[in-house]
């Protein structure tokens, strides 16, 4: 009997690499067989960064970055492959969420840009390709973002228990189930790790501060935190979605033109604690007394999880480990779903979520021949 398995891609505003997934689906329930990382070539890393900010010849840099990511969603798909033993012909089909380079969902013709050519993978791998997931919900008057709650309801949610999936990537966005399905909420709450690590990349070159060391090794400015923590996007009410195109390295220079006394480590505690609070102040809008599971790279930082615990006291706050599925895969897995709604021509947005007008099958096609 044909195995039902899809491949999930995913490469989120971290941009530190592509995540794969190799997953079965039983009676629409997935099981994860397998899982690859590829990083990201530091020169499309930096074509990338420049494409996410207004710049000169963005067409033609974003015509041959769509083709370059693409091309290295397709080696993930080769490497995922040919670690476990699997052919191309026994995928029904790829899930691509593309690498996001605009999110302005408010604008009075508001949009959302997802790069990585659909084309160029099938092409390059011989399996239909699904991407374009954001748009369509767009189109429908939502945000395009977040998606994964739909999925996160399907896989996490449990009758008369109240859970909250936090996810926190390069952006934070938290998903409410309150255990009926009727009732889910999410949105982005704000930054994850997209300051703190745009951070310490300017001050130390580093990509990303491990177990969040440099943060614990710096005491939070209460000013600065309280500064941070009046913008306005935070007291928007939901559905809403965010991007780098907000939260970045320009925004993080002007908010902190006025604190140049601080120290570095200083700044650095102070976004973390960003990060936690614009978390848990959600977090606690929502319940006082539902079981908080992160997932993403956000669930690695120690420092962070750590912090998290502390603003929620009443609260559990642990990773979707305990539920089953390790934190790093939660959202490639969400992608290999969507791509399984869609052959199935099943709906995979939450329209009281995004904001949407009605549910809808997400997705372009793109077949291998």
């Amino acid at each position: 009997m044909n195995k039902n398995y899809f491949i999930g891609l995913m490469s989120g505003t971290s941009m530190d690499g592509v995540d794969a997934v190799l997953v079965e689906f039983s009676h629409q329930q997935p099981h994860l067989i397998g899982t690859h990382s590829e990083p990201m070539p530091n020169g499309l890393l930096k074509g990338l960064t420049r494409l996410c900010l207004p710049g000169n010849d963005e067409i033609n840099l974003q015509g041959s970055l769509d083709r370059a990511v693409g091309q290295l969603f397709a080696k993930a798909v080769d490497e995922l492959l040919n670690k476990f033993n699997i052919t191309a012909e026994q995928i029904t089909a790829i899930g691509s969420h593309g690498q996001t380079v605009r999110h302005m969902p408010n604008l009075e013709m508001g949009f959302t840009l997802q790069i990585g050519d659909p084309n160029t993978i099938a092409a390059l791998t011989g399996i239909d390709v699904i991407a374009d997931f954001r748009r369509k919900d767009i189109a429908l008057g939502g945000q395009g973002a977040p998606l994964v709650p739909a999925f996160h309801q399907q896989l996490f949610a449990k009758d008369d228990t109240a859970r909250i999936i936090v996810n926190i990537g390069g952006i934070s966005n938290i998903t409410y189930l309150p255990g009926s399905a009727d009732q889910v909420i999410g949105f982005d709450t704000g930054p994850g790790n997209t300051l703190v690590d745009a951070w310490i990349k300017h001050v130390h070159d580093k990509q990303y501060d491990k177990d969040g060391a440099w943060a614990a090794s710096g005491n939070t400015d209460e000013q600065l935190l309280k500064h941070l923590l009046s913008h306005s996007y935070f007291a928007l009410s939901a559905p809403k979605s965010t991007g780098r195109e907000l939260f970045n390295q320009a925004w993080l220079e002007q908010q902190i033109a006025n604190f140049g006394y601080l120290n570095e480590a200083d700044i650095q505690s102070t976004l973390l604690d960003l990060t936690c609070h614009s978390i848990a102040n959600d977090c606690a809008k929502l319940s006082n007394n539902a079981e908080v599971y992160v997932c993403g790279g956000g669930a690695f930082n120690h420092e962070l999880i750590r912090r998290l615990a502390l603003l929620l006291p009443n609260q559990q706050v642990t990773t979707t480990q305990q539920l089953g599925i390790a934190p790093q895969w939660v959202e490639g897995i969400a992608f290999s779903w969507l791509a399984m709604r869609h052959h199935y021509k099943l709906s995979g947005n939450l329209p009281a979520v995004t904001g949407a007008s009605r549910e809808a099958i997400l997705g372009g096609f793109f077949p291998a021949n």
